[in-house]
């Protein structure tokens, strides 16, 4: 039987490194199934498209190569969207292999058509807004092309589309192997030596504190920035979303910069004479109560992306080998060096109240955490906790999507993460309003028997709504709050078997993690909270201090 071009795409999934597609089944994408079958790559079919493309999102984040999706066409196709923006946002590679129907009925009524052909959906304007690439395979000829430009883009840190319709698909196709190029590298070295200079200036007037982006963790240059900042007796910020760029126990570890930031990244920059930014634009959610300070300070930054304010920028697409360049350009530690600090940065301050908090809840789980485990956080007032308060574990990944910001995204990406990583344990923190919306794809790491532990804190409420009402809105009726859930039983009926815990104190917490972590395969701990705790996040607690209090 003479190669279809769906074997030639498997194949060449096989070459780029990716042992797992994750996707849907569905008529208009079932031959990539068919030819998945025979190949050596692992085809995993999710509950919902968007938790697919979520999948694929984490496993290329853990692995930092390409994480592959699978989808039919029109709803199955339009459910990628939000997961692909997702990796668009926030520049992760993902392959996105969409199905159509067959070309001789495109514009002409077909089922699910979104050729963009007779007032029908175009899938191609649809896809290409929140990708790197998206191109529509109409001959297989044309496929060995379209599959480079597609691989091409997504490696430079963007999903790439494309669309197949059936018949392509089932089509012969006579081609050289899929070979995978060498990854490009570009860095701007005119402009890295204008950073150069601001490095060697600083270190002769001050301190130098260095803020640190997702883009180290995604380049594999953790050893590299810890070079650096010894080299220069630097200070290290993380953003939000790159906790686990730098060892969180490091006496030279500031925290966490923006809207859940700590304190001490902020007295630090108050006195450096150089802010080094590292592969991240900061965005809002990165700079929120900095910007002040960054603009009294000179700043310099190396990445893919400039920084979104004033700042000496060179670009480098591969931190790994710019940092080591960098590192070796100076002697070592010059000037006074800082004192050492052993204690876990500040917690902000956050009111009192009844039963488990945030912080007591995320400390119990991170000193349960094993060294190596990747924790993806979910969006919310969780999210906002687990950033501020957890010390992500030495050798693991700390994912949190703030690209964006979608909830749910945490149990299709831990999902992928446990396949791609299973001698290790992936641990999903996220709320029940998450929970609601793609907690289902636990059926899937059931079905796997994924090493995967999620722990759902249930206050029956999306409670950063909740929250939003009280401070903005004089608290004067709720939208979000539920009726109370019993998540835990829940879970347990649905899945005989599966390890699950409630826990309502710190001791049953204490227990529910000992037992739940130490599974071979999937676990469930479900948290009782309170959905009125304000979350570790300053914006909420600048309008709290702004709201007048009322006198018993």
């Amino acid at each position: 039987m003479p190669d279809r071009v769906v074997d030639h795409l498997v194949r060449a999934v096989s070459a780029l490194g990716a042992r797992h597609v994750f996707g849907v089944d569905g008529a208009n994408i079932e031959d990539l199934y068919d030819a998945l079958f025979d190949s050596g790559v692992t085809g995993v079919v999710a509950k919902h498209e968007y938790s697919a493309a979520t999948m694929a999102d984490g496993y290329a984040r853990v692995t930092g190569g390409l994480g592959v999706v699978a989808a039919t066409s029109g709803g199955g196709a339009m459910n990628l969207v939000a997961g692909l923006a997702e990796s668009y946002a926030s520049r992760v590679p993902v392959l996105a292999l969409v199905g159509q129907p067959p070309t001789a009925l495109e514009g002409r009524g077909a089922f699910q058509d979104s050729s963009g052909r007779a007032g029908t959906i175009d899938a191609v304007a649809l896809f290409g807004s929140i990708s790197g690439y998206c191109a529509r395979v109409e001959r297989a000829a044309e496929l060995p092309v379209r599959l480079a430009d597609a691989v091409a883009a997504a490696r430079r840190g963007a999903p790439a589309v494309l669309l197949l319709p059936k018949d392509v698909q089932q089509s012969a196709l006579d081609a050289p192997p899929f070979r995978l190029p060498p990854r490009p590298h570009h860095r701007d070295h005119s402009a890295l030596r204008r950073v150069r200079a601001a490095i060697e200036a600083a270190r002769r007037t001050g301190k130098v504190v260095i803020l640190a982006g997702d883009q180290v963790a995604r380049d594999d240059a953790r050893d590299e920035l810890a070079g650096l900042a010894a080299t220069l007796d630097a200070s290290v910020g993380v953003a939000p979303d790159a906790k686990d760029v730098y060892d969180n126990t490091d006496p030279g570890f500031l925290g966490v910069a923006g809207t859940m930031g700590h304190p001490e990244l902020v007295a630090a920059l108050r006195s450096a004479a150089l802010c080094l930014v590292i592969g991240t634009p900061l965005p809002v959610t990165a700079r929120t109560g900095l910007e002040e300070l960054l603009a009294e300070v000179t700043v310099a930054s190396v990445g893919v992306a400039p920084p979104h304010l004033p700042a000496v920028h060179a670009t480098s697409t591969d931190l790994a080998i710019t940092l080591r360049e960098l590192a070796a350009e100076f002697d070592g530690p010059a000037g006074v060096s800082r004192p050492a600090r052993t204690a876990a940065p500040t917690p902000l301050s956050v009111p009192d109240g009844p039963g488990l908090r945030y912080r007591e809840i995320v400390e119990t789980i991170g000193a349960a955490l094993p060294a190596g485990t990747d924790v993806f956080a979910d969006a919310g007032n969780t999210g906002a906790a687990v950033v501020h308060h957890l010390r992500v574990p030495r050798g693991g990944r700390f994912v949190v999507a703030l690209g964006m910001g979608g909830m749910g995204y945490a149990f299709g990406a831990g999902i992928g993460a446990a396949f791609a990583r299973p001698e290790t344990r992936t641990v999903v923190i996220a709320g029940d309003g998450a929970f609601y919306m793609h907690g289902m794809e636990i059926h899937t790491a059931v079905e796997h028997r994924l090493p995967i532990t999620f722990v759902v804190l249930n206050n029956n409420a999306h409670a950063m709504c909740v929250t939003r009402e009280q401070l903005y809105y004089r608290d004067r009726y709720s939208f979000n709050r539920f009726g109370a859930a019993h998540l835990g039983d829940g879970i347990a009926a649905m899945f005989p078997g599966l390890p699950t815990r409630t826990a309502r104190t710190r001791a049953e917490l204490d227990d529910a993690l000992g037992a739940c972590l130490a599974a071979t395969g999937p676990s469930f701990v479900c948290v009782e909270c309170d959905p009125d705790e304000i979350p570790p996040f300053a914006p909420f607690l600048t309008a709290l201090d702004a709201t007048p209090r009322r006198t018993p």
